[in-house]
């Protein structure tokens, strides 16, 4: 039986911060077929699709055309279309289950004829900067046809699991070993460029690493910077929908720019305390920051801003500070804390961070898609009255989703 069809919709770019959609995507791969579509790439001549294998049974699928409007725009509809329908025609592939991140790609699902449709609604899109004015509307219609929703919080879950019978929650994971200062390896080339970049700079050393947008509060960190000019704050990642210029320039505090995921942990261990300073507006009140666990998995402890899903999910290990005074106040506590309390912390964080692992979390995904599919396939060869075919359509599917496909397509024929 060759391996089902996996077609992904995102408005991030697979080489963009790794993150849930490559966490939870490169380890279906190979239970599935995956095929990640990116936005539209601007470009001059005719529309093309580039094809690049980034792993067994992943390919990202990045569409040149010269169409110059946005993302998943309607002007976009056309040759996207075209070019997926002959790509998969070259393949000689047929779609079985779209997966969506963003609700603006609805319209190429249609044509694809996928037997199952599923959203992966990690944020609130319509709260952020510059979103589609289409957006909401397409999330209303993406809710009534999806088979089933995942949210990437239980902030996210309690806003919409009034709006599907099938939504799950499904928060952000880690990849411990990936992180664990036990794994990291001395006089690597990471190791090398993490000392190039912040070696040099005195302790203690306060850092965040992730996307630099309009989530972040760009004053309070001035105001830490402020506070202690002998603290180092070390910024790290890509700036996005926000001009450079608005940030704060302190001797203090340094810019790094985007880095690979793989030099991640090297920085976080030059840390002595990590920042999670999320301004707390519309476009946060959702969020569930992948990178809460990740500080924790390094040992690094951890700042934050009353974010509601770090309350509820890691309150027990983070501090959580109210307004900028006690944010300074929380990073001063956590630096001066004796030894036996920093172990007693470490201790904390490392249990949360055993229970959240990207590999449960895609195994878990892997049953409930694989699950749906099986019920769509048997309720489509039933619906066309060919027993014989739903039989053998249930047996072969149920060696994908074992345990409980069996479970699944007697539920959908009771």
């Amino acid at each position: 039986m060759s391996l089902p069809v996996l077609m992904v919709f995102s408005h991030l770019r697979w080489g963009f911060v790794y993150q849930r959609p490559q966490h939870l995507l490169t380890r279906l791969a190979g239970r599935w077929r995956v095929l990640f579509v990116e936005e539209p790439v601007q470009a001059d001549g005719t529309a093309r699709l580039e094809v690049r294998a980034v792993g067994p049974q992943l390919s990202v699928l990045v569409p040149h055309t010269p169409v110059a409007a946005p993302g998943f725009h309607d002007d976009q509809l056309a040759p996207l279309s075209t070019l997926l329908a002959e790509h998969l025609s070259a393949e000689d592939l047929l779609v079985d289950v779209a997966w969506l991140y963003t609700p603006m790609a609805l319209p190429l699902v249609e044509p694809l004829q996928a037997s199952c449709l599923v959203y992966d609604c990690m944020d609130e899109l319509t709260a952020f900067k510059d979103a589609p004015r289409q957006l909401r509307q397409r999330e209303s219609a993406l809710m009534k046809m999806a088979a089933l929703v995942f949210t990437g919080g239980p902030s996210l879950y309690e806003a919409k699991r009034g709006l599907h019978p099938q939504v799950v929650c499904l928060p952000s994971a880690v990849d411990a070993a990936h992180y664990s200062p036990a794994n990291l390896v001395a006089g690597s080339a990471s190791q090398r460029e993490a000392d190039r970049l912040q070696g040099e700079l005195p302790h203690p050393r306060l850092g965040y690493f992730g996307v630099i947008d309009e989530r972040l509060d760009i004053g309070l960190i001035a105001q830490v910077a402020d506070a202690h000019p002998d603290w180092s704050i070390v910024m790290a990642g890509p700036v996005v929908k926000i001009s450079e210029q608005s940030l704060p320039q302190r001797p203090n505090i340094h810019w790094l720019g985007m880095q690979p995921y793989g030099r991640l942990p090297y920085l976080l261990a030059g840390w002595d305390l990590a920042l999670m300073p999320f301004a707390m507006n519309e476009s946060t009140r959702f969020i569930s920051p992948t990178k809460t666990l990740e500080y924790m998995a390094g040992e690094r402890p951890v700042v934050s801003t009353p974010v509601r899903d770090v309350i509820s999910l890691y309150g027990s290990a983070v501090e959580v500070a109210h307004g900028s005074a006690a944010f300074i106040a929380a990073c001063e506590t956590v630096l001066a804390e004796s030894a036996a309390a920093r172990c007693e912390r470490s201790i904390a964080m490392l249990r949360l961070v055993a229970t959240h692992s990207w590999q449960h979390s895609a195994d878990q995904v892997h049953m409930r898609v694989a699950g749906e599919l099986a019920k769509a396939l048997v309720r489509q060869a039933e619906e066309l009255d060919e027993g014989d075919l739903a039989a053998d359509t249930a047996r072969a599917v149920s060696t994908l989703v074992r345990p409980g496909a069996e479970a699944a397509v007697a539920a959908n024929r009771s």
